[in-house]
């Protein structure tokens, strides 16, 4: 079956009634997340992977997904209307969105942000097809040795580039491999870190400590919180000029492509896209003199850069396995969860779930759009409902959640602990993105490792006479060899030390 085929088949399976309704639900509840700050994709798709344990695999996944991306869209309001990015890749936006408001063009700055997301998120998603069956080929023809190398360049680029302390996050990649490696070992069938308890013995189940870590770690981060009640602008107010288009076209065409030629790139945030994006219109747009005092360049550019980054992320982890951010590596866990694991087979053991969940984002970027757009007054209504209120709703979800998943009282403790490790981490700016890739990845890496040393028969020279595995090696010690050097830079520059999307 070719793949235009296979989208179509795709398409009838993500057109059904169920499916529709779970795209639905994501999206909703993912523009929420984006608009309350705080929260984001990753904490949201965490606290929510309970929900999906008995659901089918495609539903839960088109779910999860539209969370991920929906997040995307919803942090633009904020950022328009009270000049407070719900997310991290909307902080760009604030510049002249909120300029924008100012100056009574709020809801030409929402619309245009929408309609960018919306071409933004359905051009990386046509790259996404295009590119998942020859890549995923290409991964078909590399063994253990390639594969462990390949996941130490993922790692490497995670841990270098996110944060500003290369050893920050090195010692969050460790803990989340020690984390990974509690339980029997799979050759030697001993157990491993359990100390007598039978309960460690399957080892942590992913979803207690994502959602400790992400959902109550950025609760009890986040405590005291208030939001402010925004003025919403009149539907009248929502549509652009001939002139808006016009310029906002360009800007929309550039973000689309720095978008999703980043997104491929495993431990960038879509945060660096939209910095990207607005960076380039400063140097290239005929009105760059005017960002920054409400030019609708410095709002189309940078949310377009935003989405298409988020379809584009997909790439990676559906064709190699490797997750391109935290919250694809929390997506990467639902994959696992439901039995399939990501990565270069799964074009082919999942051809038809996968191929669903490809269309479902076409049919989730038309949904986002139609959101957005005519009901941006409801949106902002969210942020009226007291951070007390909300906290104590999460919390008891979470507590459910976690309970759900083995019926286990313990694995509730587990959450606590993970959500206090979470807020430690937060506190001592020790990046998380770090521990979540390590925590996924770490079974495969380990079954690589151990696969490669016997074909080798215990010889570790396996990786440097074999070319491509070399070549990963050399990649990964350039990438962490660079980010020793960066290191000082960013600190300078004051960037965060971690990002959730």
């Amino acid at each position: 079956m070719n793949t235009f085929d296979s989208l179509m088949q795709g398409f009838s399976f993500a057109m059904t009634p169920e499916n529709l309704l779970y795209a639905l639900i994501g999206c909703l509840i993912g523009t929420a997340l984006g608009i309350l700050p705080g929260i984001g994709a990753t904490a949201g798709i965490a606290i929510l992977l309970p929900l999906t344990v008995g659901m089918e695999p495609a539903s839960a996944i088109i779910m999860l997904a539209a969370i991920f991306y929906g997040t995307a869209y919803g942090g633009t309001i904020t950022s328009v209307l009270l000049n407070i990015p719900g997310e991290g890749e909307s902080a760009i936006t604030c510049i002249d969105g909120y300029q924008m408001t100012r100056q009574g063009r709020a809801g030409v700055a929402l619309t245009t942000a929408g309609i960018g997301s919306f071409i933004g998120g359905t051009a990386a998603t046509l790259a996404l097809v295009i590119a998942a069956a020859p890549l995923s080929q290409l991964g078909l023809m590399i063994g253990p040795p390639e594969f462990f190398c390949l996941i130490l360049v993922g790692i490497a680029l995670l841990a270098g580039l996110v944060g500003r302390s290369l050893v920050k996050g090195l010692i969050s990649a460790v803990l989340g491999l020690l984390i990974a490696m509690i339980g029997i070992d799979p050759v030697a069938g001993a157990p491993r870190f359990t100390f007598g308890s039978e309960h460690l013995l399957d080892g942590i189940s992913i979803v207690p400590v994502l959602v400790g870590i992400f959902g109550l770690g950025e609760m009890l981060y986040n405590a005291g919180g208030t939001a402010a009640r925004p003025a919403a602008p009149r539907l009248r107010q929502l549509v652009p000029t001939g002139t808006d288009i016009r310029r906002a076209a360009p800007a929309i065409g550039r973000g689309t492509l720095i978008g999703s030629v980043i997104g491929l790139v495993p431990g960038v945030t879509s945060a660096i896209s939209s910095l990207l994006a607005y960076s380039t219109e400063r140097k290239v747009s005929r009105f760059r003199h005017e960002l920054g005092t409400g030019a609708i360049e410095g709002v189309a550019a940078p949310e377009t850069a935003n989405n298409s980054h988020s379809n584009a992320a997909f790439v990676p982890l559906f064709t190699l396995g490797i997750p391109a951010s935290p919250a694809i590596a929390v997506l990467a866990g639902a994959f696992l969860q439901n039995g399939i694991t990501p990565g270069p087979r799964l074009f082919v053991d999942n051809s038809a779930l996968i191929w669903t969940v490809i269309a479902s984002l076409f049919i989730g970027n038309a949904l986002l759009l139609l959101l957005n757009v005519p009901l941006v007054g409801l949106w902002t209504r969210l942020l009226a409902i007291p951070y007390s209120v909300l906290s104590a709703l999460i919390f008891g979800f979470i507590v459910i959640g976690s309970y759900a998943v083995n019926n286990s009282i313990i694995d509730v403790f587990i959450m606590i602990f993970f959500g206090i490790v979470g807020l430690i981490f937060r506190r001592l700016d020790i990046p998380l993105a770090p521990l979540v890739l390590t925590l996924v990845l770490g079974p495969v890496m380990e079954s690589a490792l151990r696969e490669s040393l016997q074909i080798s028969g215990g010889d570790f020279s396996v990786f440097t006479t074999r070319p491509i595995a070399l070549i990963f090696l050399i990649i990964a010690a350039v990438i962490l060899t660079g980010s020793i050097f960066g290191s000082k830079f960013k600190r300078k520059a004051h960037l965060p030390m971690d990002a959730a999307a």
